[in-house]
């Protein structure tokens, strides 16, 4: 079941596209990525998502939600992890959760958030205190607090190093694996293999390939999606 429908997607800004006849569909119960260098137009095209930017032209439809006309509802049911998110540097992680939640009207138990993200022993640690791994898992959290059916997930491991990069991909494979649909936009070819289902390849604001990663290195005969991504971009 299609989940997110995306068709023919345009924005500019100031006479610049950013963002040009962009088209993909997103199923129930998978990573779908959202892959390409910076300045490609991934944050743009999920901001359109979540109704925080007014496309320009192009359709979009999130469980059957026009992001434009049901915000309120989205917001309801489509979790976020947005890129450079920040808090109030001594709000405690566990007022952060208890201040989300509050928001929803159905929200997640909180204590069992913190024990299945690994954040129960640092709950009353403020959060200009906490490492940068720590802060992605909180980020996480708080896309989750309001039991979502969707979550979308903003270059959740820039930053991170190699180790904590690899916990939060373990984190994310959790996530899906409860039931929730996961958006993961992202820059890094190698996490983008790992773990996405399917994405959606874009250069210069335009798709240049969607599908598995198998099918795409398969289409490339690349060994990698950081190379196939340089052979796909030569042929546009």
């Amino acid at each position: 079941m299609r989940l997110i429908e995306v068709s023919e997607l345009r924005k500019a800004y100031a006479g610049r596209v950013v963002v040009d006849g962009v088209s993909f569909s997103v199923e129930r119960g998978e990573i779908f990525g959202v892959l390409g260098t910076n300045g490609a137009g991934k944050t743009t095209t999920v901001e359109c998502l979540q109704g925080l930017r007014s496309p320009d032209s192009g359709t979009i439809s999130v469980l059957g939600l026009d992001p434009a006309r049901d915000a309120a509802e989205l917001r309801r049911r489509v979790g976020t992890q947005l890129q450079d998110a920040r808090l109030p540097e001594k709000l405690r992680v566990r007022e952060a959760l208890a201040l989300f939640a509050s928001f929803y009207p159905n929200p997640a138990d909180t204590d069992g958030l913190l024990t299945q993200l690994g954040l129960d022993t640092h709950r009353d640690v403020a959060f200009g205190k906490l490492s940068g791994g720590l802060r992605q898992r909180l980020s996480i959290a708080l896309a989750l607090v309001g039991n979502p059916e969707v979550a979308i997930l903003d270059e959740l491991t820039t930053g991170l190093d190699p180790h904590a990069r690899q916990e939060t991909w373990q984190l994310v494979e959790n996530v899906r694996a409860s039931g929730v649909t996961i958006v993961l936009v992202t820059h890094f070819m190698d996490e983008a293999q790992r773990l996405c289902d399917r994405l959606v390849l874009l250069d210069q604001g335009r798709v240049v390939a969607t599908g598995t990663p198998a099918e795409l290195l398969a289409d490339t005969g690349q060994p990698n999606l950081q190379d196939a991504f340089v052979a796909l971009t030569s042929r546009n």
